[in-house]
């Protein structure tokens, strides 16, 4: 379940091109779980109609400050007390110089200064040309907005609707959307530095030909979205997968058990979390071919011989113990067969404080799982649902075990 669920966001619309795209995060947000209220300027109406964003929205589009279904004439008080958020979408240069100066001429402008701004947060999403956004006065208006206590999300990079290219879009829906997510999440990991890795490694046998496993990397990835999203300070060591690095995070592409295991060691934090969740490759061919190995016609096949890789888990944890560090290390065991067994004696084998076991390889590239948490104590099984979803309840599990942890 989305964080975002039962909250009430007041969705305002600024005038601007990027309007479109706020008619797609008004419908991610209603899909999310989210009550959205939208409140449009006259410059917003130029760009977007309400009948648009009220069909979206299953609610009456606010336009104006009197408004007649207000009894009392309070739009701005009405509409701001109810709100969990007011979340403006795109949020030209003119309205953000007005929120700065505390204008307030119509009803969007009038309900963000009228907000409780210690119990309704305001987050806006910057959109304008380059050279607008560039400007000085945009850039120290960003400054004081953010000293103001106003959340400024990043702008996007690419081709404008003037036809140049640079920094100010709006942000895509998608991506406004996982940064309300990790605002509204709570921060049980912040301050802490995580490593994570994912997807399967591959082990050439020459330079066309290699070992791998059917790991995905989806459980991983979404470990690492669920630390980003609790406050963590997440660096993610992919192996060969295609899928897309969760925002916030810091990724970090490999190919091999031993590149996996270089790059391990290299962003290892000293204090913080590590949870390895790759599918590494217990073996590798003792000789990598330089060229394509070809058939001669004689029906003979080539042998391979392998070797054992390293295990990064058991190195990494290891050290740990040795240097005895703050680190917390976290194992995955996929197994075929005698979960609860395997997972056990993996968790010993390796000297981890916690293993999270599961049954593969029939979960491999799925969008669901289920998890089976080892540690000293026995075992404890989080339910059949989304990675995404479990991912979120392994952090919030990994952060109770660190200690002092908010649920």
């Amino acid at each position: 379940m989305s964080t975002l669920a039962g909250k009430h966001i007041v969705l305002g619309l600024s005038g601007g091109i990027a309007a479109f795209k706020s008619a797609e995060l008004c419908r991610a947000l209603v899909k999310a779980g989210v009550t959205v209220q939208v409140v449009m300027t006259e410059a917003a109406e130029q760009f977007m109609t309400a009948v648009t964003l009220q069909a979206l929205s299953g609610r009456p589009v606010y336009t104006s400050q009197w408004d007649p279904r207000e009894a009392n004439n309070m739009a701005h008080i009405n509409l701001s007390r109810e709100a969990d958020a007011i979340v403006v979408a795109p949020a030209s240069a003119d309205f953000m110089s007005k929120l700065l100066h505390g204008g307030a001429d119509e009803l969007l402008s009038l309900m963000c200064l009228a907000r409780p701004i210690d119990k309704v947060p305001l987050i806006v999403a910057p959109a304008m040309n380059r050279e607008m956004w560039s400007n000085p006065a945009t850039q120290r208006n960003v400054v004081q907005l953010k000293a103001d206590g106003v959340h400024v999300l990043d702008v996007g990079q690419g081709d404008q609707a003037c036809g140049e290219t640079g920094d100010g879009r709006m942000l895509e829906a998608e991506e406004i959307l996982e940064d309300l997510e990790a605002f509204f999440s709570p921060k049980v990991l912040a301050g802490k530095a995580v490593l994570v890795t994912a997807g399967p490694t591959y082990e050439a046998i020459d330079p066309v030909r290699g070992i791998t496993n059917l790991s995905s990397g989806k459980m991983g990835f979404a470990v690492a979205r669920a630390a980003r999203l609790a406050g963590g300070d997440v660096t993610l060591i992919a192996g060969p997968v295609s899928l897309a690095t969760p925002r916030g995070v810091k990724r970090v592409n490999v190919r091999s058990a031993r590149d996996m295991l270089q790059t391990v060691q290299a962003y290892l934090p000293e204090r913080g979390v590590f949870v390895a969740t790759a599918a590494v490759a217990d073996w590798r061919p003792a000789n990598s071919a330089d060229q394509k190995i070809k058939k001669d016609g004689s029906g003979q096949t080539p042998e391979l011989s392998f070797v054992e890789n390293p295990d990064i888990l058991a190195t990494v944890a290891q050290s740990a113990a040795a240097q005895k560090g703050e680190l917390f290390c976290v194992g995955f065991a996929a197994e075929s067969h005698d979960l609860l067994a395997h997972a056990t004696a993996k968790r010993v084998r390796k000297q981890v404080p916690l293993l999270v076991g599961n049954i593969g390889p029939a979960t491999f590239g799925q969008d669901d799982n289920a998890l089976l948490l080892v540690d000293a104590h026995g075992a404890r099984e989080l339910p059949h649902t989304s990675k995404q979803a479990l991912a979120v309840l392994l952090i919030q599990d990994i952060a109770q075990r660190l200690g002092g942890a908010q649920a």
